[in-house]
């Protein structure tokens, strides 16, 4: 497997991991978590471009926290 495929791997596992959390009614903050990691790995692997949009839609559907 090439580095590329790992990454590719390692920033969907992070996306699906997130929503799982979300729908198990987990801390959204835990869902954000894993959405964050998948975009710092998707900056990593010069995914960002491609990988951002997703992530700003999840993150814009949780509730925000307190402050």
């Amino acid at each position: 497997m090439t580095a590329g495929q790992d990454a590719h791997e390692r920033i969907q596992k992070l996306l699906v991991t997130g929503d799982n959390r979300l729908k198990q009614g987990v801390d959204p903050e835990k869902a954000r978590e894993s959405w964050e990691q998948a975009l710092e790995a998707a900056r990593e692997a010069g995914l960002e471009d491609v990988i951002r949009p997703l992530v700003e839609i999840r993150l814009a559907d949780l509730p925000q926290p307190p402050g």
